[in-house]
């Protein structure tokens, strides 16, 4: 079978997610070594690792058909491509991270106003100079290999703009935010002249649809039990599922079996309510995907 779709795969911190994500969609990427070709169980898809800094160019220019990269990188390169998906995801937690600027805790820098005239250190280079350029706000913004935070320690910068989901780094480095400068998340993004081609864009499509419906069961869960008849409507009107459960008799019993899907964080407070309420047998499993 031929090859339809290039895709690139992000290297770096968001790999192994990237990776799970997509064994949870139902395709497996076996990454070997040191290589930057990793195999994938889908005979039209050619595979490419690329640090999620560069996915936007090189998808722009059509080196990859589409790829995984953050928000961040789209808008720090001004890329042109087309946005397939959102895609909240990582390897800390399901929410978007946070571009801050951060500043030493005794620093007597509290606004933006304060940073002018002053060094700022980061890898989020242009998009950081624009924008203090639109706030007409003067910094000179110097780009850091890593180890962003230390900067300020070792005075080599009066303030950082640095990503986080936590903060648990910043605050490890003495330091606090004064200025959030923008959220981000993981999105699939597609060189535009490769969405205009039927077979990609039918791929792609596919890609998104699966990708979103594995990060939707991620916070899903399904419970089944089995409830006696003169309880049921007590059961099911504690049940806060996507729509009525499913109640089905037991064969030669006045007993039934009652299913649904949850949100995973009711489940803990759920289940001993079910139990004093009269469900016996209650049984919690995983979702690959909901659609």
């Amino acid at each position: 079978m031929e090859k339809i779709l290039k895709l690139g795969i992000p290297k770096g911190s968001l790999q192994n997610a990237t990776i799970d994500l997509f064994r949870r969609s139902g395709w497996k990427i076996n990454v070997e070594g040191r290589s930057y070709f990793p195999d994938i169980n889908d005979e039209a898809i050619e595979c490419a690792l690329c640090r999620a800094q560069e996915m936007s160019i090189n998808v722009e220019t059509g080196v990859i058909d589409a790829g995984l990269t953050g928000l961040d990188w789209v808008a720090e390169h001004e890329s042109d491509v087309h946005v397939v998906t959102d895609l909240i995801y990582s390897k800390v937690s399901a929410r978007s991270a946070r571009w801050i600027i951060a500043v030493a805790n005794d620093s007597p820098i509290k606004t933006l106003e304060d940073l002018a005239g002053k060094t700022i250190s980061t890898e989020l280079v242009q998009f950081t100079k624009r924008f203090f350029k639109e706030r007409h706000i003067d910094v000179n913004v110097k780009f850091s290999w890593g180890a962003t935070e230390a900067k300020i320690v070792s005075g080599l910068a009066d303030a950082i703009v640095e990503i986080t989901e936590t903060e648990s780094t910043i605050k490890a480095h003495n330091l606090r935010v004064i200025h959030v400068v923008m959220e981000t998340n993981t999105q699939l993004i597609a060189n535009k002249k490769a969405w205009e081609d039927p077979k990609k864009r039918e791929k792609i499509e596919q890609i998104a649809l699966l990708l979103q419906a594995a990060l939707v069961a991620d916070k899903l869960v399904g419970i089944k039990m089995n409830v006696p008849e003169n309880k049921i409507a007590k059961i099911v009107a504690l049940l806060p599922s996507l729509n009525g459960p499913t109640v089905s008799p037991l064969y030669q019993s006045d007993w039934f079996a009652v299913e649904c899907i949850v949100e995973t964080e009711l489940v803990r407070d759920l289940i001993p309510k079910l139990l004093k309420a009269g469900a016996e047998g209650i049984i919690e499993y995983p979702l690959n995907k909901v659609l």
